[in-house]
């Protein structure tokens, strides 16, 4: 039986910080919906097809799950990789609720969530985000600077 290969994604997050889920999740019981605490919980899983599949699932319903998003964002202080996922997912949601929370995660203090945050804000078409993201020009990670770049230079043709 062969080995079958390692999901991808749309942009690598960044490595997870524990096996276990995180916390924060623990804590989100009241606040976020079962169905999406369970799969943010599973997006966190050791087993990548697991993993892959909790993600897919939000991003199916991406829009209905907003709310959980932005929660999920905010109460991640500790788990990039969490933040990365929900800010990407986010800006796949075309939705343009998302952009001032999406704009806030142009100074997370996570570069990978920072360089996301320039993509999403580039697939949300955010013409508003423009002077933030020049701003992110000058960043002092080489990814977030080049995304910024890109989402800049996109959104300006754009318009």
């Amino acid at each position: 039986m062969g080995i079958l290969p390692e999901p991808t994604f749309w942009h690598r997050p960044p490595p997870p910080t524990s096996p276990r889920p995180p916390m924060m999740l623990q804590a989100a019981q009241k606040i976020m919906r079962p169905r999406y605490r369970d799969l943010f919980t599973a997006m966190c899983d050791s087993d990548p097809y697991r993993a892959d599949a909790a993600y897919d699932a939000v991003l199916f319903d991406r829009s209905e799950a907003l709310p959980d998003l932005a929660e999920l964002y905010r109460m991640s202080p500790r788990e990039p990789k969490l933040r990365f996922y929900a800010i990407q997912l986010m800006g796949f949601t075309e939705d343009a609720r998302a952009i001032p929370l999406v704009m806030e995660a142009l100074t997370d203090h996570d570069p990978s969530v920072r360089a996301e945050a320039c993509r999403a804000l580039e697939d949300l078409g955010a013409v508003d985000a423009l002077q933030p993201l020049r701003d992110r020009i000058d960043d002092l990670d080489p990814e977030v600077r080049r995304a910024a770049r890109e989402a800049t230079a996109a959104i300006t043709r754009r318009r």
